[in-house]
């Protein structure tokens, strides 16, 4: 149990970021172009690289390339189920 411990505690430090959560929360509805992201969190666009590159590199979401645009998604079952329940408590509009 303390080994399990350690790694849930080191994949909810990927998750605690507020700007990694506006991210999610976006995400949760489904997949989303960068320009997207952009646009529906106010994060700037070095920033949501930034933001991006480290849930990728986490597991978190996965990306797949149309021509010139990248586009986002959660890849992550355990984050989707987090999500969902984050999302109706915080995400979704009144």
């Amino acid at each position: 149990m303390p080994a399990k411990a350690e790694t849930v505690a080191n994949f909810l430090k990927g998750l605690a970021n507020p700007h990694r959560l506006l991210v999610l929360c976006a995400l949760a509805n489904g997949e989303r172009s960068v320009s997207d992201l952009i646009e529906e969190t106010g994060i700037a666009q070095t920033s949501m690289s930034q933001h991006l590159a480290k849930l990728k590199e986490e597991g978190i979401v996965r990306y797949r390339r149309d021509h010139r645009t990248l586009f986002y998604a959660i890849d992550h079952p355990a984050v989707m189920e987090i999500m969902t329940v984050l999302y109706a408590r915080f995400c979704a509009k009144d």
